[in-house]
């Protein structure tokens, strides 16, 4: 069994996934899978991908018939994998080259099943923030009012995932797959170093303010099943929480 499988859900991000790729057969640590999950209707970009990876036997590329989106883009990605750790990778941000060696040690040394870095918020490939965790620990009742978890940040053991981890979610569907983790009393450590970069564009479905707020309602309100009321309170934390990190 491989150790890592690499989940990257691709679309239209043809000018970054080189670079994303790369990022991954550069790592000291060897035993990894990359899993591509192809979620683009028009194909021109997938000709260009399989001639950069050459056939290379470590990368499996999945071809979605239709564009499903990111989140169910990576549970069929996680199904396809054989790795005992799974780790997530957006396709236009990149992890540095000690990454996957220093979190995995991090991460079987004290048996921890769910863990994520700091990373670096890079702005229009210019402007670059760090962005770090203030707990070392983050449980279900931290995430209620407040998520530090990047995606592109995280390992999970495969024995805690469940089937479709991820909802159909625009924005906020990692932010269901980690409450849903931590639900189950099993916590997210944070390795205190900055091994990723994270590219933010502000046309890109992350910096969307209002596909945000209703995405971030449905969290609370239907995969949370709380009240009407009380949806909005914490979103109303969640979202002064996300405003005070930009300060």
């Amino acid at each position: 069994m491989t150790l890592v499988s690499v989940i990257i859900p691709y679309y239209k991000k043809i000018d970054h996934i080189e670079k994303t790729i790369q990022s991954v057969l550069d790592q000291t640590f060897e035993d990894f899978e990359i899993i591509l999950i192809y979620d683009d209707n028009i194909k021109n970009d997938l000709k260009h991908i399989e001639k950069f990876i050459k056939n290379n036997p470590k990368i499996k590329i999945i071809n979605n018939n239709i564009n499903l989106g990111a989140g169910i883009s990576r549970n069929i990605g996680i199904k396809n994998s054989s790795g005992k750790i799974i780790a997530f990778l957006d396709s236009d941000d990149c992890w540095k080259p000690d990454r996957l060696e220093k979190q995995l040690n991090f991460m079987i040394k004290n048996k921890y099943k769910f863990t994520f870095c700091n990373y670096n918020k890079i702005i229009k490939n210019k402007k670059k923030i760090k962005v770090f965790s203030k707990k070392k620990i983050i449980t279900f009742k931290d995430l209620l009012t407040d998520c530090e978890i990047g995606l592109s940040t995280v390992f999970l053991m495969r024995d805690i995932i469940e089937d479709e981890l991820f909802p159909p979610l625009k924005t906020k569907e990692d932010y269901v797959a980690w409450l849903k983790i931590s639900k189950s009393n099993i916590n997210a450590y944070n390795f205190p170093e900055y091994l990723v970069d994270w590219n933010y564009y502000e046309n890109s479905l992350s910096s969307n303010f209002f596909q945000k707020l209703k995405d971030g309602f449905k969290v609370y309100f239907i995969y949370l099943n709380m009240s009407f009321l009380k949806s909005f309170f914490y979103l109303f934390l969640l979202s002064v929480n996300s405003i005070k990190r930009k300060f």
